[in-house]
């Protein structure tokens, strides 16, 4: 009964596919691709005729079977072939490659298995691995049919669906056969009967999908070919254990189990140690990407993360600076990253850092150059290149910051320009796998970098806007309390125009003593409520001792609290001595509010490098340096009750304004220490005393 079956259901299926040839060919010229579809059905047409007629196991049917499995193989390549992008078609061959050597390795065991009929042991093997590449062969197929479809562009996907649905029908049928026969080490001759019905059922899909329209297109993935690269590694695996055990069986022997535990745990062994290295991963997707495919990225997968890691929302997001770092890391696998900021003299600060566990750069007074450089080029820096030679772009010469080059593991410096200005600088580790930047990392990280500057300006803006919101709001509150002065002086106005004529009088000198101590109490509470702040328009820059000046800020704050004054004499700078003694007076009034009463403040001036350098100290509380990098110099950030938080941000602005900077060192629990570096005048000593500000 089940031969009667497997000769008419495989003669069955020799006729409809034999159909399904004949109308393909009268088709022949309207797609070439069809052409390898009219070939399979032919040679499946023809298998399904010899294993109705001369068996299954004759030559005729081995032979006929491996042209079917290469057939259709064949008209999927022609598939994929005709895919835009071509680039990424050798990976694709390498896996076509792979599929159809072990066809041809079919065909050569198919040729001799007959003629070892008569040799039991000879026999058995080559049946065993007639059956293991028949498994292999259809499981490899089964990926490469899934890859297909998932590769297919959606508007074509409706008339590729069913063929893929019959291929991996078919191939599904003879993966089910050859493991059971593999396994069970026993005919599975109702199995084998059983294929020309499943074939005939298989092939009206064909013929349906052959009535549609075969427009098909496909876009090759970068990810879908290293998965079906891995699947076929995996099933390579699987193919040489079994492959091992079974030869150790054949052979049979008292040591057959001890080299299948041997096989295995050497196996075992070999992926433990191989596997979960990030260097061997690393170094096997460099060497995929550079012998698979002609490009390094896929720039659309790149883009899709970096859009996703620098549009992270959410209370648990980090910082927009973290994730522009770590959004141009992850484009070359680099496990670290930094991002410097121009301050408002061109060096280079810390920002924010990611995953950085190295030592930290300091600006120094080579940035400027470096950022001018940078801002005129837009030149990636390979950092590695660099320290060996001067960088040359757009016919200028730079020299990198020795705060860069002394970064021993920097391998790229990306420049974030918005509108030709540096937003920023993006300092990245060298990737697990050490190697130098190409072309391609300087176009994509160019590219990269343009777009998150625009991200880093966009949030920049709108801190500004907020910033300009507060003052707004502080302005407001300030009209308030100017009206309440208004209403203290119009009353203190009262009194003392009252006083020329009650002065003897004692009820009206008790009744102001009152009055006086109101107002105090106000005007306390006013000044409690408002923070200092300048009025009135800068003086212009003179010459200006600033042991002086030091000395007489000093002495009005030592009537409120303790301050130890240690100045170096004949120091001499060109400042605005308003602007300076309300800079240092701001700074010095933190410092006091944030010492105990009874520890004294360390007002402190020296001179070197061409620089005066005006130390504020204290032993009072410190701030954390999250504080300090993100907070410090932020109008309305202030770690004191009540404070409004623009002294500090006042400071800084009064003292680059007259061409200077701010400094700020703190520990918590063991003090703060401000200072001010000025550039001293060089022509002081020819000036007369009188020309100087005392």
């Amino acid at each position: 009964m089940i031969g009667f079956v497997g000769v008419w259901s495989h003669a069955l299926a020799s006729l409809l596919f034999a159909a399904l040839a004949l109308w393909h060919l009268r088709h022949w010229n309207l797609d070439p691709r069809n052409r390898p579809l009219a070939g399979a059905f032919a040679v499946t047409a023809a298998w399904c005729l010899f294993v109705a007629f001369l068996g299954p196991r004759s030559l005729a049917a081995g032979l006929a079977e491996s042209g079917r499995n290469f057939a259709f193989l064949a008209f999927m390549y022609a598939l994929v072939r005709s895919a835009a992008e071509v680039e990424r078609q050798k990976a694709v061959r390498v896996v076509y490659a792979v599929v159809g050597g072990v066809i041809g390795l079919q065909i050569t065991i198919a040729g001799v298995l007959p003629e070892f009929e008569r040799v039991p042991l000879a026999y058995q093997a080559l049946t065993s691995a007639a059956q293991m590449i028949g498994l292999t062969i259809a499981a490899g197929s089964l990926v490469l049919v899934h890859n297909l479809y998932g590769q297919a562009a959606p508007d074509s996907r409706w008339s590729l669906k069913l063929p893929m649905i019959a291929l991996a029908g078919m191939w599904a049928y003879d993966l089910h056969l050859y493991t059971v026969g593999y396994l069970t080490r026993a005919p599975v001759e109702d199995l084998v009967a059983l294929r020309g019905g499943i074939l005939a059922m298989l092939a009206p899909l064909f013929a349906v999908a052959s009535r549609r329209n075969t427009e098909w297109r496909i876009h090759l993935s970068r990810a879908a070919t290293f998965q079906s690269l891995s699947v076929l590694a995996i099933f390579f695996y699987l193919m040489v254990m079994m492959s091992a055990t079974r030869t150790l069986e054949i052979f049979g022997g008292s040591w057959v189990r001890i080299g299948q535990v041997t096989i295995i745990f050497a196996m075992s062994v070999a992926a433990a140690l191989i596997l979960p290295s990030g260097r061997v991963r690393a170094w096997l997707r460099v060497m995929l990407a550079k012998h698979f495919f002609e490009h390094r990225y896929d720039y659309r997968e790149e883009w899709l993360r970096f859009t996703r890691t620098t549009s992270a929302a959410g209370d648990d997001a980090p910082p927009l600076g973290q994730r522009v770092v770590k959004a141009l890391a992850d484009i070359a696998g680099c496990p670290a990253g930094l991002l410097l900021t121009p301050d408002e003299n061109g060096r280079l600060v810390l920002e924010t850092r990611w995953n950085w566990q190295d030592a930290l750069p300091h600006g120094g007074r080579d940035d400027a150059a470096f950022v001018a450089f940078l801002e005129k080029s837009a030149h990636i820096v390979d950092i590695d290149a660099a320290r060996a030679a001067p960088m040359r772009a757009e016919g200028l010469v730079a020299h990198l910051p020795e705060a860069l080059a002394a970064l021993e593991n920097g391998w790229a410096a990306i420049p974030l320009l918005h509108r030709d200005r540096l937003m920023g600088l993006v300092v990245l580790q060298h990737p697990t796998l050490r190697r130098p930047l190409d072309w391609e990392d300087f176009d994509l990280f160019r590219t990269a970098g343009i777009q998150a500057a625009s991200y880093l300006a966009e949030a920049r803006s709108q801190e500004a806007l907020a910033n300009a919101q507060r003052f707004d709001e502080f302005n407001r509150r300030f009209a308030f309390i100017l009206h309440d002065i208004k209403n203290l002086v119009s009353q203190l106005s009262l009194v003392a125009r009252n006083a020329e004529r009650h002065a003897d009088n004692p009820e009206f000198r008790a009744d102001m003593i009152v009055t006086l101590q109101s107002s105090v109490r106000k005007m306390n509470d006013l000044l409690a409520r408002l923070s200092r702040s300048t009025n009135g328009e800068a003086e212009a820059p003179r010459l200006t001792s600033l042991a002086h000046l030091l000395a007489e800020i000093a002495e009005v704050k030592r009537r409120i609290h303790p301050v130890a004054l240690d100045a170096e004499p004949g120091l001499v700078a060109l400042v605005d001595p308003r602007s300076l003694e309300q800079a240092i007076g701001h700074l010095l009034q933190n410092a006091i509010d944030a010492s105990a009463p009874d520890s004294p403040v360390t007002l402190r001036l020296s001179g070197h490098g061409g620089e005066a350098a005006i130390q504020v100290l204290d032993r009072g509380a410190g701030m954390s340096a999250d504080f300090i990098r993100g907070r410090l110099f932020q109008p309305f950030a202030s770690t004191k009750d009540g404070g409004f938080g623009v002294g500090a941000f006042e400071a800084r602005s009064l003292v680059a304004a007259m061409g200077g900077r701010l400094e700020v060192e703190s520990l918590e629990g063991e003090g703060t220490s401000f200072t001010v570096y000025l550039p001293l005048a060089a022509t002081s000593e020819l000036l007369p005393p009188e020309r100087m500000r005392a």
